[in-house]
């Protein structure tokens, strides 16, 4: 065994220091590092806020499903704080539309749609990232046991070393080890790495440095740093400079874990040399703030120019309708998505940007609530001339003399399409009384009205006007009244010329198209004047989709039975339990119609 009592006076001068410039180089190292990650989270802060607040909620449910979750803290709680914000900002606008319509203050109550969801991200969140802290610290603990095994292991090396044993080998798995073993505490990192480092600067100097251990171990250590200074090299050429830096980052952390000792001539040259490219390297970090800042005046002109559209749209030069502000609302609402879906403007203009675009939804919103206040006053005065034409209609449900009674009917409904809308509470109270009264009439004048007078001619050509009136209809409010209204007109006339019967065929057809546009089932309209058969036929199939639905219910509710406390609360069953409500309301509806059909209502 080679001892300390070996050395001479002038090979112990020449042993291996750490306290060399390779000092310098691990605090640059460590600046460096600092600086990368500083980077590396600006660029995840710039994807991040081209985010809406569904994509934010579902980039938190995302790291929450990874096996390692509770490790992304910083990404998480980033992202949390961006949902709260955004949902902090759309209560608060639902706030000032409930204040601008006259409302009190301290009577507002909202509950944001996400709320729940967000809630139970967090939640489960906390929970993983508490596991995984735990899991860490023990980890840690073990990690601090094995480094402590290791620096023992290097103390026995220069003390208790067996004869024959091979200190080159022996002091290279220990390194290895050493670069391999997992984190510990940062409370213990410091004194733990300094005591390696220190236990490793005693065997050097106790070992008898002969020429072909050293010639060994710094030719070595040197053929390392020429490879991190040959691939670094290499990274001057690289296009993508977010590439670069964060390669360049690793490369400093192999010099100085991997990379040394070397021969005292080569220390200062070949660190230089690294240093010298790595400068070079940041110095590109130019090219990607200008790139960053190019894209994000692009972003600044397409959201200024968002912002202009939507004051466009609370500008109207003309008198806005009820149509108008309809799509003027879905318009904006596009432009709303379009403005978070754009990435980051710059941060001096951000806060700005931002507050000019609420504001100007605001302006909308007021603008809209304005116009709907006036309009009020209209349709109070609608209602007034709509309770006029049921009065008259109830007047002369009973009346016989058909060439007067008939026309006048005819005229009552014409009246009745030309007067606009009603308070949306009275509208389909005042139908029902309005179809009533109409349907006793005609009722009454098809029962006691000789069928083999029917003018078929005449039929045909108020089949017609009503085929023409029934394609002009859209899905604008009352439309569905409208629809009712045609049917039950069409049912109460008779017969056509059987060389126009394909007049049948054309008017279910488009009867089928403006229920599909007006999202209603055939089977849900309120009709009249239908025969015997048509009422079975119409019970029958309103008895197949109830079987139908029921079914779909059942299996629903099977399917939330698999999982243990099914709650509206889990995110992943939220939708399941509004897809069940909605097919409940659905079934209720058509057990409703079934009945009166039924009933003979």
């Amino acid at each position: 065994m080679i001892t300390e009592n070996n050395l001479s006076e002038n090979e112990e001068n020449k042993n291996f220091t750490p306290e060399s410039s390779e000092v310098s180089s691990e605090d640059v190292t460590s600046k460096n590092e600092k600086a990368h990650e500083e980077e590396h989270e600006n660029d995840e802060e710039q994807e991040e806020t081209q985010l809406s607040l569904a994509d934010t909620l579902k980039e938190m449910e995302k790291i929450i499903n990874t096996p390692n979750a509770g490790e992304d803290f910083k990404k998480f709680n980033h992202l949390k704080e961006k949902a709260s914000h955004y949902i902090h900002d759309e209560v608060e606008d639902k706030k000032h539309e409930y204040i601008d319509a006259g409302n009190a203050p301290e009577n507002f109550s909202y509950e944001h749609p996400s709320q729940a969801r967000f809630s139970a991200l967090v939640n489960i969140f906390r929970e993983k990232h508490d596991t995984f802290q735990k899991g860490q610290e023990e980890e840690q603990k073990k990690n601090l046991e094995h480094r402590q095994n290791i620096i023992e292991r290097l103390k026995n090396l220069y003390t208790n070393s067996e004869p024959g044993t091979n200190l080159f080998k022996s002091i290279r798995e220990i390194k290895e080890d050493w670069s391999k073993a997992g984190q510990v505490a940062k409370s213990e990192f410091k004194i733990l790495n300094n005591n390696y480092f220190h236990h490793l600067n005693q065997f050097y100097q106790m070992l008898d440095l002969n020429k072909e251990f050293l010639e060994q171990e710094y030719s070595h250590n040197l053929e390392k740093r020429q490879h991190i200074i040959e691939r670094a090299k290499q990274l001057e050429q690289e296009p993508v400079i977010q590439k670069a830096l964060n390669e360049l980052q690793y490369l400093h952390k192999l010099w100085k874990e991997e990379a040394e000792p070397v021969a005292e001539e080569f220390r200062e040259k070949t660190w230089e040399e690294f240093k010298e490219i790595s400068n070079k390297i940041h110095e590109r970090k130019s090219e990607l703030s200008a790139a960053i800042e190019t894209e994000q005046n692009e972003n600044l002109e397409k959201k200024n120019q968002i912002i202009a559209e939507i004051k466009k749209l609370s500008e109207p030069s003309e008198n806005p309708n009820h149509n108008y502000w309809q799509n003027a609302i879905k318009k904006v609402e596009e432009f709303r998505s379009e403005f978070l879906k754009t990435g980051s403007v710059p941060r001096k203009l951000s806060n700005q940007n931002w507050n000019d675009f609420k504001t100007t939804l605001r302006g909308f919103n007021t603008t809209k609530n304005t116009y709907y206040k006036s309009l009020k006053g209209s349709q109070q005065a609608n209602l007034e001339e709509k309770l006029k034409l049921i009065q008259t209609a109830k007047d002369n449900q009973n009346n016989e003399e058909w060439d007067i009674a008939v026309p006048l009917f005819k005229k009552l409904q014409e009246d009745w399409k030309k007067v606009g809308h009603v308070p949306k509470s009275m509208t389909n109270k005042i139908w029902d009384e309005f179809r009533d009264a109409c349907n006793a009439f005609f009722n009454n004048y098809r029962e006691k009205s000789n069928a083999s007078t029917d003018n078929w001619k005449e039929n045909y050509k108020n089949k017609k006007a009503l085929l023409d009136e029934l394609k002009t209809v859209t899905d604008e409010e009352g439309s569905i009244e409208r629809i009712e209204a045609i049917k039950t007109a069409w049912n109460n006339i008779g017969k056509v010329p059987r060389d126009k019967i394909s007049i049948n065929t054309e008017f279910n057809k488009t009867l089928r198209e403006k229920l599909k546009l007006n999202k209603i089932n055939e089977l849900e309209l309120k009709e009249e004047g239908l025969s015997e058969n048509q009422l079975t036929d119409k019970a029958r199939k309103i008895k197949n989709q109830i079987s139908d639905l029921e079914a779909e219910i059942v299996k629903l509710e099977n399917n939330l039975a698999f999982f243990k406390n099914p709650s509206r609360e889990n995110p992943l069953l939220k939708e399941t339990f509004e897809s069940i409500e909605e097919k409940k309301a659905h079934l209720e509806t058509l057990k409703q119609n079934l009945h009166s059909i039924i009933a003979g209502e």
